[in-house]
This record gives C-alpha cells, structure tokens and sequence, in this order.
C-alpha cells in the first residue's frame, strides 16, 4: 500500500478559530475510509484543503506526494456536499463536460449506471427528483478513474433505497488502488463498507482506526463508539 494522503502540522484558522488544530493524518490506498464527526468539527475544511478548495493557515498537506492543485485535480475525485451542476444543462451535456474536462473520466460506464437507473441522457438536470439529482453526481465522481475520492456527505437528505445504491455504487466502481474518503452524520449506513474510520472534533483528530480494532477493542460497532465518544 503506498501513502496517498499526508497531513503534517495542519491548520486553519479562521480568525482566532481554529478549525484545524495541527492535525497529523495519513491515508494509505485501498482503503474506504469514514471521516466522522459532529457538526463545526472540522470535516468539510480538511475536505476543502484537500481538493485546493482552500489554503492552510500553516503545515502541509501532500496528495500523491504533491500539494492540492492543478495536478492533484487530475487524480482526485470530489463529491461536495452542495451540487454544483448547472440546472439547465441536461445530464448527457454534463456528462460530455466531464468526458473533455478530465482525462480519467470513463463515459461509457456513466452512461450504463445512468441507463441501469432510468434516467435519461436527454433529461435537463432541474426536471430531476432530488434522490435522481444525488445518483447523478455520485455516477459522475464515481465514473471518474482516480487515485483518491473524496465525497462529502454522499447520502445526506435521500431515502434509503438511494442511500443503498449510493453504497453500491461506491463499493462496486472505484479504483481498487484508490481509496474513498466519505464524510458522513449516517454511520450505521455505511459502516458495512469502511475500512478505517478518522474521528474529529474541534479541529483535532480524535481517534484512527481500522474498524475491525475498534470491534475488537471495544465490543462496539463504529456507530455506538462515535455515540459514545461525542456523547449522542
């Protein structure tokens, strides 16, 4: 396994708050990975830093080796948590945006999930039900031929029949020599698929562990530890 992900020293602080607190953090591929915790804990700024999003305010932080931009956008795939597609535009359209924007894009493999869920290249975006609107960005990160996905809060605000086939999906189509980094509050949905899980809180990693140490270790499932350590 070779180190895809490397955190030294990193923070960010956003006017006397520290959202990051000098976090060390490494991140080996083949792994599906949890970065969990509450609300304000920092998930989302480490999510920005990592994809170029936004600058530390010191330490560093290594992609493949390389520092967030140009070249690490080549290798790392980012699900936001908020879409940032154009409405208008229909999915065959963004999926021939993805197709020249990035070299590892795999189109054919976009348009048979799309195929397999019914939804038409020909459909304008903004004419899709939500859970649709979620299966179309996911389809579009995960037909994406990377080294490192990063999804934030892939199955937030969608029913679980959705939330299964985002599972599915992320399970059944990344780069086996990738890993995936999900930020998730819905532990329990995806425990089943993690590998490790980061827990943070105020800036600070609290705990990283394979979830098979923590089923050996405290007798819980991820769930019920990050309950019992954020007190929910």
């Amino acid at each position: 396994m070779s180190e895809l992900l490397k955190c030294q020293q990193l923070t960010k602080d956003y006017g006397g708050v520290l959202a990051l607190n000098y976090i060390d953090l490494t991140v080996e591929s083949g792994k599906i990975i949890g970065l969990l915790g509450p609300n304000g804990s920092g998930k989302t700024t480490l999510i920005k830093i990592i994809n170029g999003l936004l600058t530390p305010t010191s330490g560093t932080v290594l992609v493949n080796g390389m520092a967030p931009g140009v070249e690490t956008k080549k290798i790392v795939a980012y699900l936001p948590d908020n879409s940032y597609l154009n409405s208008w535009m229909t999915v065959g359209q963004i999926v021939d945006m993805f197709t020249d924007f990035y070299e590892d894009f795999r189109p054919e493999l976009a348009l048979d999930m799309l195929k397999r869920l019914g939804i038409s290249p020909e459909a304008k975006l903004k004419t899709l039900s939500k859970g649709n609107k979620e299966k179309v960005c996911l389809i579009l990160v995960m037909s994406r031929n990377a080294l490192l996905y990063v999804l934030d809060e892939p199955i937030a605000g969608v029913d679980p029949a959705t939330r299964d086939y985002v599972i599915s999906t992320i399970i059944n189509n990344y780069n086996p020599e990738a890993s995936v980094i999900i930020s998730t509050h819905l532990i329990s949905d995806i425990e089943q698929v993690l590998d490790e899980v980061i827990f943070i809180n105020q800036g600070n990693i609290v705990m990283k562990k394979s979830v098979d140490e923590i089923r050996e270790e405290h007798g819980k499932s991820v769930d019920e530890l990050f309950r019992e350590v954020f007190r929910w």
